[in-house]
């Protein structure tokens, strides 16, 4: 007879891996707010709003997703991940199913006020559920944390090519349809999720050693103190829950002792080649944050960055209309629609692609002595390089370019910068940190988007984007803004 015992270790790999993979289906339906161009200038057509009414809207999307940070991380590390998950689970179904039905309605009934507040409910739901869909996956792989978290993390910024590209198979030119996916998918998805999410707390003997037990002279090859007991089990998760799991944006980057890539350090000591940054360096979160200048000097370079991107990627709808109107005014409205989710997906894609970039490209800087700060001038002179290409920008075959360089800009700003936060403030805190840190965008988004929108709107007549005949039509817009 076979012993019907299963193998503890066995057991505990297996939880961790279903885990990993509902993290990553999770994290899938988290981007759906950057998939909100590919929808938003038919909703708007079909609503009667305003460029300025659209971004409030999209507006709200962001504020959700970014404000919801510091208070969806004390939810989950107080309660556990599947409250995150459920907590998400309700917001996306209560912002995306009225989203439809206005839509269907024709906006009777609904006005911007309901709208924004559905927007940002979709926000609040997709940053909970990711949130503790990052925290499993860190919280499970202590020793692993960089690969673990890159899986959700990727599946974020493919989140809106999933549903754009997976609308323009199911539901061609049809706007109801794409909301109704992005309702049904968003909430399905993260429901299945929710069931194979778990943390493994004890008994795995994967647990990290603690940073307060770490001594002077410890090794990895020292395989007997990565077993400990089941006390020190549970210092090690606290520690894993408390310091990564709350970030809304949270990278595989994100060190638990010092700049060098891993959660174990071999030697403690300051050492200009091996470990640049020691390991003694002080803790500061909470208000001590914001006495620190270089908090402030993170925060606004944040704000400018993702203010430009999110700008772009909200309007990115707008400005392909535009341009293709500008060029072609008798071209159909269907066409139209299906290069709005192409630029869409070409957004996502090369945000998936920032992201792992930047993650690589600054964990190889840092073993070299060098600064992860390198990453962050390259997104910046990628952001630069996108906006000096949108002044000069007329004809709407060259808007890949932009696409493509605010895509991999976008990616890449936050694929290295909770790992900056980090290096700056130390991990204890990240939560809160990276927390705090998040709110630049939501201030420097809505002056961004609504800068955008009122330009929009003074150049055209009424303030309206009309949809007649088949045809979109620009009410007198007199020029393109980009």
């Amino acid at each position: 007879m076979h012993d019907a015992t299963p193998n503890p270790e066995t057991t505990h790999r297996r939880t961790r891996y279903l885990s990993i993979l509902a993290a990553t289906l999770i994290a899938l339906s988290c981007g759906t707010n950057y998939a909100y161009s590919a929808w938003s200038p038919q909703f708007s057509a079909r609503l009667h709003l305003s460029a300025t009414a659209s971004n409030l809207i999209g507006n709200a999307g962001n504020i959700g997703m970014y404000a919801m940070g510091i208070p969806g991380g004390i939810l989950i590390d107080r309660r556990g991940p599947r409250w995150g998950v459920a907590a998400g689970l309700i917001a996306l179904a209560c912002g995306y199913f009225p989203l439809r039905s206005a839509y269907i309605a024709g906006g009777e009934g609904y006005g911007t006020a309901w709208l924004c507040l559905f927007a940002l409910l979709t926000g609040i739901g997709s940053c909970t559920a990711f949130s503790a869909a990052i925290k499993v996956s860190a919280t499970n792989w202590p020793r692993h944390r960089g690969t673990a978290t890159a899986f959700p993390l990727s599946a974020f910024g493919l989140s809106a090519f999933f549903y754009t590209v997976v609308s323009g198979w199911v539901f061609p030119d049809d706007t109801a349809g794409f909301l109704g996916l992005l309702a049904g998918g968003t909430v399905g998805m993260v429901f299945v999720g929710m069931f194979f999410l778990q943390i493994v707390k004890e008994g795995s003997g994967y647990e990290a050693l603690p940073t307060e037990e770490r001594r002077p002279g410890f090794a990895r090859k020292d395989s007997s103190r990565l077993r400990q007991t089941s006390t020190h089990s549970r210092h090690s998760s606290k520690g894993g829950d408390g310091g990564e799991g709350s970030a809304q944006e949270t990278s595989p980057l994100s060190p638990t002792t010092s700049s060098i890539p891993g959660d174990l350090d071999d030697d403690p000591k300051p050492n200009h080649l091996t470990n640049p940054h020691p390991a003694s360096k002080p803790e500061i979160t909470g208000l001590r944050l914001l006495r620190t200048p270089r908090f402030w000097h993170l925060f606004i370079l944040l704000g400018l960055l993702c203010g430009v991107g999110l700008m772009t990627i909200n309007n990115i709808g707008n400005t392909t209309q535009l341009l293709w109107l500008h060029h072609s005014p008798n071209l159909p409205a269907s066409v139209i629609q299906t290069r709005q989710l192409r630029h869409v997906s070409i957004l996502s894609l090369c945000s998936f692609l920032g992201r792992l970039a930047s993650g690589i490209g600054s964990d190889h800087l840092v073993t070299h002595s060098h600064s992860r700060f390198w990453t962050l001038i390259a997104s910046a002179l990628l952001f630069t390089s996108a906006q000096l290409l949108a002044l000069n920008l007329s004809n709407p075959n060259n808007l890949v370019y932009l696409s493509t360089l605010t895509g991999l800009a976008y990616g890449s700003l936050f694929g290295v910068y909770p790992a900056l936060v980090a290096d700056a403030f130390g991990p204890t805190g990240l939560g809160i940190n990276w927390g705090a840190m998040t709110m630049a965008p939501v201030l420097s988004g809505n002056i961004f988007n609504l800068a955008y929108g009122v330009i929009l709107d003074r150049h055209s007549v009424g303030g309206l984007l009309v949809y007649a005949g088949g045809e979109f039509g620009r009410a007198g817009v007199g020029g393109v803004v980009c």
